[in-house]
């Protein structure tokens, strides 16, 4: 990791200079904050996209995930959306940086009013990590970037859900990274829609699980 000059046409903070996936992946984010650490890379990983497919990135940040996947499934379309048009910027350099940016767009847009190009029923794959702490619970970060990536603001985990299945288009597959101890807030509690537990990992004390579900033509989600 090397810390490079501050780009002031990217953002007012100091970045660092990283690779991803043995260098395939160029990241610059910043310094200090939120980082991205492996979640965003387990999460592309879980995403079976196919070359071709529309896919969509909620809560894209810098573009992480978006741009892991990418790289990993040739030919795929990949857009992200963020709320952060500073975070933005440095996406769209990434892109440019990882050699991806032909097929690959970035939206500065907030899921609770998302803009008119952002269609749903589009993507055939959807995948975002949202925040992991419900708010007003536990202790949040000082850092404002990392508070605002960690703990739920505005959009609680059931509309970041809500948003990720109106984004899918008819049998489309939802593709969420969160922790464990919050299964039954993802899930809602609503039996008509099942999802499928794909895989978790231990971090320290903190293990998490991955959900994936798949978009009927009705709109319910059925086990992917």
């Amino acid at each position: 990791m090397n810390e490079v000059p501050t780009d002031d046409t990217l953002t007012d903070a100091p970045l660092t200079d990283d690779r991803l996936l043995g260098g395939r992946v160029v990241l610059r984010q910043p310094a200090s904050g939120y980082r991205a650490a492996i979640d965003p890379v387990l999460l592309a990983a879980a995403v079976p996209a196919r070359p071709g497919d529309q896919v969509l990135d909620a809560g894209a940040g810098v573009g992480t995930a978006a741009l892991c996947l990418a790289v990993r499934v040739t030919d795929a379309a990949v857009v992200g959306v963020e709320a952060d048009a500073g975070l933005v910027r440095l996406a769209e350099a990434n892109a440019a940086a990882t050699g991806v940016a032909d097929r690959m767009r970035f939206v500065a847009a907030d899921i609770l009013d998302p803009p008119s190009s952002l269609a749903p029923g589009t993507f055939h794959q959807v995948m975002a990590n949202p925040p992991y702490q419900a708010a007003h619970t536990g202790r949040a970060s000082p850092h404002p970037e990392r508070a605002a990536a960690t703990v739920e603001g505005a959009a609680a985990l059931a509309d970041w859900v809500a948003f990720c299945i109106r984004m899918a288009r008819p049998k489309g597959r939802v593709t969420l990274i969160h922790r464990a101890d919050r299964l039954g807030d993802l899930l809602g509690g609503d039996d008509r829609h099942p999802t499928q537990c794909v895989g978790r990992y231990r971090r320290g004390a903190a293990v998490a699980g991955r959900r994936q579900a798949r978009r009927s033509g009705s709109g319910d989600r059925t086990a992917g």
